[in-house]
């Protein structure tokens, strides 16, 4: 008897004998939790090429040299956030120079750097692009979980009344299906808080980044004629 009651609170036995609800409410945690590692795996390869392309990027840019030779040096960035805020400053510069033989100033600068700032915006959301997945899935699975934790305590005492006794072979399955459920939503929301964390971490690195780039890229181009 007791080898037998052990057989049925294995993990496995109360998943597959849980009812419909129960069941719904782990196939939506178990979702969350794929998701959120899809969106983390993507991420972290997409930060990383972001993040080495921008250091090749700012190395040449730093070096030295005219615009349109750095220009050339990022064509083959198609990763860096920086690189590409860079291409539309430069966009800008081309299609809006300044009256022959004058320097870049006063209404250029402003148009340039409202380009830079724009672009950069841009960048930044793409960058942000299903962190807020992350978000949601560390504040709402512990919740989902706290609900199936309910609905199989409940199901405990209706166990308990069915069988007139409270013997744990009457409420220990509900129990169990109740942590079960419960579990499952803390390791869905555990790993997404750590992700989202992360990557916030990251994208104020980069912001900070991108900000010292604008100062540095209009800086430059302050005295630069036509």
């Amino acid at each position: 008897m007791i080898a037998q009651g052990a057989h049925n609170l294995d993990v496995w036995s109360l998943v597959s004998q849980a009812g419909p609800l129960i069941k719904a409410i782990m196939l939506l945690l178990l979702g969350f939790s794929v998701f959120s590692w899809g969106i983390m795996a993507e991420r972290m390869r997409r930060f990383r090429r972001a993040e080495r392309e921008s250091e090749k990027f700012l190395e040449a840019f730093h070096e030295g040299g005219g615009l349109a030779a750095i220009h050339d040096k990022t064509k083959k960035l198609e990763w860096s956030p920086i690189a590409d805020i860079f291409r539309a400053g430069f966009r800008e510069i081309s299609l809006n120079p300044p009256p022959e033989g004058q320097a870049l100033q006063g209404i250029h600068l402003d148009a340039i750097d409202r380009t830079l700032r724009k672009n950069a915006t841009v960048q930044a959301s793409e960058m942000e692009r299903s962190l807020g997945f992350l978000a949601t899935t560390a504040s709402a699975t512990p919740f989902i979980g706290l609900f199936g934790t309910v609905w199989g305590i409940m199901n405990a005492f209706r166990g308990i009344g069915a069988s007139g006794s409270a013997t744990l072979a009457a409420y220990a399955p509900g129990i169990a299906e109740a942590l079960i459920v419960t579990a499952i939503g803390l390791a869905a929301a555990i790993p997404a808080v750590i992700g989202y964390n992360h990557f916030l971490g990251r994208l104020r690195e980069f912001d900070a980044r991108v900000d010292e780039f604008i100062a540095d890229f209009i800086h430059r181009v302050q005295g630069r004629r036509s």
